[in-house]
């Protein structure tokens, strides 16, 4: 392999994985398989739990009409040239924005649909984990029990 190739290759690398080196946003992971861990650690109740369904399957469908893009990206895109390989990263990297947007903005809507006690516990873990956390206005629910 030549070095222009291998410096292409290191190249391509390095702006796939620029995005992980940006500050991190503490993201509850929507999209993931720890459904049942957010309800039980932030305790939602039963219009939470049935927002965070529907967004799981909003997003779901957002994110496999993105990956399914970049399936086809990196399978018809010319590769043979230095510069052919940045113009995919670039494509590539605009893509993969979209999805980090689309989780980031499930994210926002539920934790918009926490309760002040919710939030907190959200801002508390975020700290925990060194995460920047996403700000949002905590909804007040009337049938909130205030012990205070």
């Amino acid at each position: 392999m030549s070095f222009k190739k291998l410096l292409a290759k290191y190249v391509i690398l390095l702006l796939f994985f620029t995005g992980a080196l940006q500050a991190q946003v503490c993201t509850l992971d929507i999209g993931g398989k720890n459904a049942e861990t957010m309800v039980r650690v932030f305790q939602l109740n039963e219009a939470q739990m049935m927002i965070l369904e529907t967004l799981q399957g909003e997003l779901d469908v957002e994110t496999k009409s993105l990956n399914e893009q970049i399936e086809k990206l990196l399978a018809s895109h010319p590769q043979s040239t230095e510069e052919e390989l940045i113009k995919l990263a670039d494509k590539y990297k605009v893509l993969q924005q979209k999805i980090v947007k689309a989780s980031y903005d499930s994210d926002k809507k539920l934790l918009s649909e926490f309760n002040p006690k919710q939030y907190e516990r959200y801002l508390q873990l975020c700290k925990a984990a060194i995460r920047q956390p996403i700000s949002v206005v905590p909804k007040v629910y009337r049938d909130s029990i205030d012990p205070e």
